[in-house]
């Protein structure tokens, strides 16, 4: 039996054994129980996460039963088959991409069990299978980082941008995971802003998986091909970090040699931007896990919930007095 055979028949025996331990709801507890299946723990954001989604399910008293997909899709759709064979009350998962999961919806419908989407978004044509989603404005994330890079090249005097159009400003982008909503729509919402400005010019753009290790590699190889780089724009920041880590170990000053934009808001990101070595980090809030509880107690109940909730974010800037602001917990 292959390691990742044998590694996935572990997790499933796991499960059974959660979902017997906690399948009788006593009249004490009257927990619902959550079949909630993340991505990975690719990233200090993506930790926290995990970690408010579980304390805010014993805050609650739902029974969680949680499954690390550990980055393959292939892991998610039988974790929530498993889900769905089981009969939990309620199934909500971060998908890792956005397609292909139409055929483990039908079958979440046809067993009566309520779905919610969280933190990432899926493209669907019959989006009645699933509840709902509660997660982050990606699109709007983009938005903010590429309103930054504008204000940044814009004289306060006169409000007008100091480019010219023969100007070009060349932006390197590191994207998220291939196929996932967020390094879909957090370049999208990137390029819309700046489409009335011809002098912002992408000029090399690749997934870094979201990892830092991976930022570190794709920063180390862009050095060494491309040369006058303006802009770094990435897509979170465990990429960022990686990003600065081959900068620094180049001499090049990052925040002051390369205008740097991130998106997550970690406490290594913003400790960065106080140092100056970041200039813009756009906020993607992790902490879920009380909303989760409270839409899967409604679903559980029957309730119709809204389609889409986002959650509370804000942007952290070069020109922000960030002295008041508490510890982020990631």
């Amino acid at each position: 039996m292959k390691r990742e055979q044998f590694l996935h028949l572990i997790h499933i025996i796991i499960l059974l054994l959660l979902i017997c331990s906690c399948a009788k709801k006593t009249p004490e507890t009257k927990g619902i129980i959550l079949g909630y299946s993340q991505i990975g723990a690719e990233s200090a954001w993506r930790n926290c996460n995990t970690r408010s989604v579980q304390e805010a399910a014993a805050d609650k008293g739902i029974q969680l039963l949680f499954f690390n997909a550990e980055q393959k899709q292939e892991n998610q759709i039988k974790a929530i088959r498993s889900f769905i064979a089981y009969q939990v009350d309620v199934i909500a998962f971060v998908p890792i991409v956005s397609v292909g999961w139409e055929n483990v919806l039908e079958e979440a419908r046809e067993a009566n069990i309520p779905v919610l989407i969280c933190d990432r978004e899926i493209n669907i044509e019959d989006e009645t299978l699933y509840a709902g989603y509660l997660g982050t404005d990606m699109l709007r994330q983009g938005q903010s980082a590429a309103e930054f890079l504008i204000k940044k090249f814009t004289e306060p005097e006169t409000g007008e941008t100091a480019l010219t159009d023969k100007d070009a400003v060349r932006i390197v982008e590191l994207r998220g995971t291939e196929g996932s909503s967020p390094a879909i729509k957090r370049a999208q919402g990137f390029r819309d802003t700046l489409a009335g400005y011809p002098a912002f010019k992408i000029i090399y753009s690749e997934s870094g998986d979201f990892l830092r290790s991976k930022g570190y590699e794709l920063m180390c190889n862009i050095l060494e091909e491309l040369d006058g780089i303006d802009v770094i724009y990435s897509h979170n920041d465990g990429m960022t970090l990686g990003a600065i880590d081959a900068m620094k170990e180049r001499g090049i000053q990052p925040g002051k040699d390369i205008i740097i934009i991130s998106i997550d808001a970690e406490q290594a990101a913003i400790d960065a931007l106080r140092r100056g070595e970041i200039n813009c980090v756009v906020e993607c809030n992790p902490k879920q896990g009380p909303d989760v509880m409270c839409l899967a107690g409604q679903l559980a109940r029957k309730e119709t919930i809204p389609r889409i909730i986002y959650m509370t974010e804000d942007v952290f800037t070069e020109w922000d007095d960030l002295s008041a602001l508490p510890p982020r917990g990631y």
